[in-house]
């Protein structure tokens, strides 16, 4: 049987709305998964209201979110990798805290949220800050592992290393390093905890210090929105923030004082 010509040209009215169909299907994709990779958990009230200048620290978002002691000089940095999918702002409160202290705090935002993408952006901060002898460098989760990443790629530039529920890739082995390093975990985090921490122990130094948080947990190293499914913690946002920063503090204290 031969195909009219009617035939031919419903056929081809059908292909015509088959394609844009497929087409629509494809953009959607796209734009889906455009908005899950640009995407980063965004800060909750607290960390929100760190971001304001005070009569202690100045904040400022250019080029980075950086935190700045107003009352005295500074010779120590903190550069801290955030961790992946999160606004740096969900940190704010915890570095607005270690800033008050006399540290500059620098928290940069990481090409789509991921410092993967650029683990040595702490060369483009070290060389904005010229004033600054002394840097710390650390981060949260990937962000963490990061920073130990860069430590390996750039001997001798670091003076200390403060990971936050993380570890070392396996390829960045620091254990042969002069400087103190800081591991801070939350006991309850399913995957960085005492035994995955423990099984990572020879790639760090052997002065390292290990603390575990009771009760704590990996989101709470920041305050940013999360699943009910991911709040493992036991202990407030609050406790966990007070044993972060004290053992945060001790290093950067170290460094100062040994410096």
């Amino acid at each position: 049987m031969k195909m009219t010509r009617k035939d031919t040209g419903g056929s081809k009215q059908i292909w015509k709305w088959v394609k844009i169909g497929l087409t629509i299907v494809v953009i959607a994709l796209i734009a889906r998964a455009v908005m899950w990779v640009a995407y980063a958990r965004p800060p909750l009230a607290d960390a929100v209201a760190a971001l304001q200048s005070d009569a202690d620290v100045a904040v400022l978002e250019e080029p980075w979110l950086a935190f700045s002691p107003v009352k005295e000089d500074i010779n120590t940095g903190f550069i801290f990798y955030p961790g992946g999918r999160i606004n740096p702002q969900g940190y704010a409160a915890l570095m607005h805290s270690i800033a008050a202290e006399g540290y500059l705090v620098v928290v940069p935002e990481m090409p789509i949220n991921m410092a993967a993408f650029k683990p040595n952006l702490a060369d483009e901060i070290i060389s904005a800050y010229p004033e600054i002898d002394h840097w710390v460098i650390g981060g949260h989760s990937v962000g963490g592992t990061m920073a130990a990443q860069f430590v390996r790629d750039h001997p001798g530039q670091i003076d200390g290393l403060i990971i936050w529920a993380s570890y070392p890739a396996d390829n960045a082995d620091i254990s042969a390093f002069d400087l103190p390093v800081s591991l801070i975990y939350g006991e309850l985090d399913p995957r960085v905890n005492a035994a995955s921490v423990a099984e990572r122990k020879h790639l760090l130094p052997a002065d390292t210090v290990y603390v575990g948080i009771e009760g704590g947990d990996h989101h709470q190293f920041g305050s940013y929105l999360i699943k009910a499914e991911e709040d493992h913690a036991v202990i407030s946002r609050e406790d966990q923030f007070s044993e972060i920063i004290q053992a945060t503090l001790g290093l950067m204290d170290s460094v100062r004082i040994e410096n």
